[in-house]
């Protein structure tokens, strides 16, 4: 079994649709992951388009706490603004066009 394919068996589900029947503001995130996976840049950006900046701001934070960057903390910082404002934005979006509830 092919890691692609075992990510899309096991999803986990997201307490806000069981809940209240709606996504919350990362629903998409982990299809989008998996998008990306497959190599379908266009789709992962579709599904949820924090998913590349979150996954830079990942990669920069494990290699800030290797490689002790001098203004690595203040990138940090950076990139969790951009990561929530892309998410908050296209939640917005989302709410906007009727696309979150179930």
């Amino acid at each position: 079994m092919s890691l692609v394919s075992f990510l899309e068996q096991h999803l986990l589900t997201c307490p806000s649709k069981v809940l209240f029947h709606m996504d919350c503001p990362g629903c998409g995130m982990q299809r989008s992951f998996i998008c990306l996976l497959k190599g379908d840049l266009s789709g992962s950006l579709e599904m949820h388009p924090a998913t590349i900046p979150m996954i830079g701001l990942i990669l920069f934070a494990a290699l800030h706490l290797v490689f002790k960057f001098s203004k690595g903390a203040k990138v940090i910082i950076i990139f969790q603004f951009i990561v929530a404002f892309i998410t908050i934005s296209f939640y917005i979006y989302k709410i906007a066009n009727h696309k979150i509830c179930t």
